[in-house]
């Protein structure tokens, strides 16, 4: 009897060790699940995968609107960020603070331009459709009232075509030609007009009095394109602006070895 007892307790014990192994198979198996499922990206995880993309987009536009702002690119309510999405578009709310933006507020607008959900959108929304409607490249639109290029265009910007000259590489690599686009009010319909026939040449304009804009694959990019251009108006401003620009060969091996657009 006792060692039938000994033979029925180590059975029961090899049936628990086996059912904790194949729990921990499992539990190994939707792990791997999910693994694959994040790594193929939001499109293979079903309903919710616009969802999450979306989620993580709210919050770049807050963190990119909050480092603008830190840095002193934009002041009050000034400027406005946007980010395509599959259906349409997020923008920041019209008269919202850059710096103190929740993710919940930004703005939604379908591909037809209707406002989805969110607070009201910028009023500046005519002008960053355009740039995602002539330029299936541009993920991110990021618009400031940046001190330095706003000053440069008071006191006189290289030529209209071309806001500044080449100074620096990573200006020449990173932004490229900046054309300046004439004074109009804010939200003005013309401005709209005149960024869409650029949309697909240039990575950003100047509008005159108000601040740049500028577009790139990415919310992200679009904020550093926008730095390195802030930082080569300050220098443009600090020489007075007498700087010598880049020599034509510099230029041609810029744009052989990186592929600079300029």
């Amino acid at each position: 009897m006792a060692a039938d007892r000994r033979t029925d307790r180590s059975g029961r014990s090899g049936h628990r060790q086996q059912r904790r192994a194949t729990a921990g198979s499992g539990a190994e198996i939707r792990q791997l699940r999910r693994t694959r499922l994040l790594r193929q990206g939001p499109q293979a995880i079903g309903g919710g995968s616009l969802m999450i993309d979306e989620n993580a987009l709210r919050q770049e536009i807050c963190d990119v609107g909050r480092l603008l702002y830190g840095r002193g690119y934009t002041v009050g309510s000034a400027g406005n960020i946007s980010a395509r999405l599959d259906d349409g578009w997020l923008i920041t709310p019209t008269d919202a603070c850059l710096g103190r933006m929740d993710p919940a507020d930004i703005a939604k607008v379908n591909l037809a331009g209707e406002w989805v959900s969110g607070s009201k959108p910028s009023k500046t929304l005519a002008l960053h459709r355009e740039v995602y409607d002539r330029n299936p490249e541009v993920g991110g639109v990021v618009h400031t009232h940046s001190t330095h290029l706003v000053a440069l265009t008071l006191a006189g910007v290289w030529r209209e075509d071309d806001i500044l000259p080449p100074l620096t590489p990573y200006q020449v690599m990173k932004v490229g030609h900046i054309p300046l686009i004439p004074y109009e009010r804010p939200g003005s319909p013309k401005v709209a007009e005149r960024v869409a026939e650029l949309a697909n040449s240039v990575r950003g304009v100047m509008l005159e009095r108000l601040g740049p804009v500028v577009w790139e694959s990415s919310v992200a990019k679009a904020c550093y394109a926008l730095e390195e251009l802030e930082e080569t108006a300050r220098l443009w401003l600090m020489s007075n602006p007498k700087p010598a620009p880049l020599a034509p060969a510099a230029l041609e091996e810029l744009r052989q070895v990186f592929g600079a657009k300029w």
